[in-house]
């Protein structure tokens, strides 16, 4: 039974790490597009999630075409949110944008509850088959659905950054404004799109997480808990945040396996990544494959 249950956790440790994965990117999208930590992340999230919820249950709406209508109003959301909340702070002290965050992540979060309530509440039946059997394990569709989707997302960020013409207009931004304006890019342009991309992409996290859970206040908790996977692989890489979404993922589950058997502390799978994000910060502050800054006095 033990075996059993160490294996089911490690595949959910593995299906949760993809969406922590994705999550990341979203946080190292923006940092590398404008040297910002976003703190209203698990916001987006959260929005996204609301979004189609109420698009499935007010407008009965079919789940794929919601789901499309949600990530496409997020990505439009994430825009004007940088042009007019982001873009007239340009120039400012990076505490400063990073306090402005903080401060949308409250606002946020008052105003879903005030138009949704503080309950949860769960998604209309959306899979004929809420659970697959793979191997003698049950695992959720939804999940089997999230790691999809996450997959294909990461394949398209690598195509993306490597191919497209924005791609790599994004990858000279994160390089060298001043190099980039010179070439042509708009810095402006690049700014917008990161945070209308990590947006859109946070939201299909979102409902995933709503799908499973129910939606709720506290799946903006959710980018929170992202943040040590992020700085595990390097805040300012996208394949880092990767590694470190599914290193994230499986300690989680293999604490709360430890937890369960042995310590029976009741809380360790909450709190392992914040213990992981106090180790990493001592002993490799720059992640496992973040770019180290060396400044000459």
């Amino acid at each position: 039974m033990q075996s059993q249950l160490l294996l089911q956790l490690i595949i959910n440790g593995l299906i949760i790490g993809t969406l922590y994965g994705v999550v990341g990117m979203c946080f190292v999208l923006i940092y590398k597009a404008s040297q910002v930590v976003n703190f209203a992340q698990g916001e987006f999230l959260l929005i996204g999630a609301w979004t189609c919820w109420w698009l499935l249950t007010a407008w009965n709406i079919p789940f794929f075409w919601g789901f499309l209508i949600a990530v496409c109003f997020m990505m439009v959301f994430g825009i004007v949110v940088q042009m007019v909340v982001l873009r007239p702070l340009i120039g400012e002290p990076i505490i400063s944008v990073i306090m402005v965050t903080i401060g949308m992540s409250i606002f946020f979060q008052a105003l879903m509850k005030w138009m949704f309530g503080t309950f949860a509440q769960p998604f209309p039946p959306i899979f004929s088959v809420d659970k697959v059997n793979i191997l003698g394990l049950q695992v959720q569709t939804a999940y089997l659905m999230s790691t999809g989707v996450s997959l294909a997302i990461m394949a398209g960020f690598a195509w993306f950054f490597k191919y497209s013409r924005l791609g790599l207009a994004m990858r000279a931004t994160a390089f060298s404004q001043q190099v980039a304006q010179s070439l042509g890019i708009s810095v402006r342009q690049v700014f917008a799109l990161s945070w209308g991309i990590s947006a859109a992409v946070s939201a299909v996290a979102g409902v995933v997480v709503g799908i499973v859970n129910g939606v709720s206040s506290a799946l903006s908790y959710f980018g929170i808990k992202v943040f040590p996977a992020v700085i595990l692989g390097g805040l300012d890489s996208v394949f880092g945040a990767v590694v470190g979404g599914l290193i994230m993922g499986l300690l989680e589950n293999l604490a709360q396996f430890v937890d369960s058997q042995y310590l029976k502390w009741g809380n360790l799978y909450e709190i392992v990544p914040f213990y992981a994000l106090i180790i990493i910060l001592m002993i490799k502050p720059y992640g496992l494959f973040g770019t180290r800054d060396i400044e000459r006095v």
